[in-house]
C-alpha cells in the first residue's frame, strides 16, 4: 500500500486541467496531482528521469491521460507502459474528447484500465472526474508495485 495517494494527469488543455484539478481537490482526493503536457513528459515521471530525477521514488495511484497531446500522444505512451515492466500494472485512464471508436478499441487493446469521453458541459465534466477520482483513489484496490523500481532497463 502506497503512503500517498499521487494522481498523474497527462493533459495539455490548460483549460481541461483547471477543471479536472478543481474536481480532484474538492474530494481531497490525492496528496499531490502531478501535470504533465505530454506522454514524454509522462514517461519522465513515471521512469524518474529528465526534470523528474530527483523526485521520490514510487508510482502514482493513477495517470489519467488524454489521447491527442503533442510530442507522445496518450497511445503511444499507454503502450510503453505497457511494454514497461516496472510500469506495466499502473492503472491508466484515458480521460478524452475523442468519442472516435477506433481511438476506445485500441487503447483497450493496450490495455488502458477505462475509456472515459470527456462530457462537454462543466458540471457534467467535474461530476465525471470526481466518479472517476473517487474510484481509482479512494475504492479500487492496487497490486503491490515495487516502489523502487524506475523502469530503467540497462
Amino acid at each position: 500500500m502506497r503512503d500517498l495517494k499521487t494522481i498523474l494527469l497527462a493533459e495539455d488543455n490548460p483549460k481541461d486541467v483547471e477543471l479536472t484539478l478543481e474536481a480532484l481537490t474538492e474530494y481531497n482526493l490525492a496528496n499531490q496531482v502531478i501535470v504533465v503536457k505530454d506522454g514524454v513528459e509522462a514517461l519522465e515521471f513515471l521512469r524518474c528521469e529528465g526534470n523528474y530525477k530527483m523526485r521520490q521514488k514510487g508510482i502514482p495511484v493513477v495517470l489519467l491521460m488524454d489521447i491527442k497531446m503533442p510530442r507522445m500522444n496518450g497511445l503511444e505512451t499507454l503502450q510503453a507502459i505497457r511494454s514497461d515492466a516496472a510500469l506495466k500494472m499502473l492503472p491508466v485512464v484515458i480521460l478524452t474528447s475523442s468519442r472516435e471508436e477506433k481511438d476506445l478499441i485500441k487503447s483497450y487493446e493496450l490495455g488502458v484500465n477505462a475509456y472515459v469521453v470527456k462530457p462537454v458541459d462543466f458540471k457534467e465534466f467535474v461530476s465525471a472526474v470526481k466518479q472517476v477520482g473517487v474510484f481509482w483513489a479512494m475504492i479500487n484496490e492496487l497490486p503491490p508495485i515495487g516502489d523502487s523500481s524506475n523502469g530503467d532497463k540497462s
